[in-house]
């Protein structure tokens, strides 16, 4: 208890679990806890994911990996692949309060079979790239540990590149912190490429970009 306690202190738990409401009653100043669970943006709902949400999040998905700074993979999966590989209880999006168009969406994955592990999970986090820096990324995650606390997850990890600063910045601001660097995790560069770290990610459909390290987040 004292460990979870000192989670509640940091602030990385949901503001109204049983942790939250124990760790206040012990002379927390509740604005810390609450701190980390932003609000969503004016106009938009933060809510579970539906299959009705289906084309709307692979949309947001596939932008996202048109940047060629989210994934190594190139086109976003169908959504019988999607839906099979995500945990149900850790799926959330944003929506437009109005036209109910997902803007984002935030899911995890388990990142083993063995038991012992029933408690680290790996999630993504995607946003429009027209609707970044807007807080949709900061109330996703938030929705995310907070399902996650309550379902008694005890790791939330991911990969980034390095060069996607404003995904950085964005875990590191949730509460996530760096430790450590994969190298030579990706697939290896087509012909032709340049050496890893010497020439920017490949931006174009379908391009396959050169292997490049990827920090590790955990929560």
């Amino acid at each position: 208890m004292p460990e979870q306690i000192d989670r509640a202190r940091a602030g990385l738990v949901a503001p109204d679990s049983q942790l939250a409401r124990e760790a206040a009653e012990g002379g927390l100043v509740p604005a810390v806890i609450q701190a980390v669970r932003p609000a969503a943006p004016h106009g938009v709902l933060i809510r579970p994911m539906r299959a009705a949400d289906a084309d709307g999040v692979l949309a947001v998905y596939q932008a996202g990996l048109d940047t060629g700074q989210a994934s190594f993979e190139v086109a976003a999966p169908a959504w019988a692949e999607f839906d099979d590989a995500k945990l149900p209880l850790h799926r959330h999006v944003a929506a437009d309060a109005r036209t109910g168009q997902v803007l984002g969406w935030v899911a995890a994955s388990p990142v083993s079979g063995r038991c012992v592990y029933a408690g680290v999970i790996e999630h993504s986090v995607y946003v429009d790239p027209s609707r970044h820096g807007e807080g949709i990324g900061g109330a996703l995650l938030a929705a995310l540990i907070a399902s996650s606390q309550d379902a008694g997850i005890w790791t939330i990890q991911s990969g980034v590149f390095p060069e996607n600063t404003a995904s950085l910045r964005l875990h590191e601001r949730a509460g996530f912190r760096v430790v450590g660097v994969r190298e030579r995790n990706g697939p290896p560069p087509g012909p032709g490429a340049a050496p890893v770290g010497r020439a920017p990610r490949s931006r174009g459909p379908g391009a396959r970009a050169p292997p490049a390290p990827s920090s590790g987040f955990l929560l």
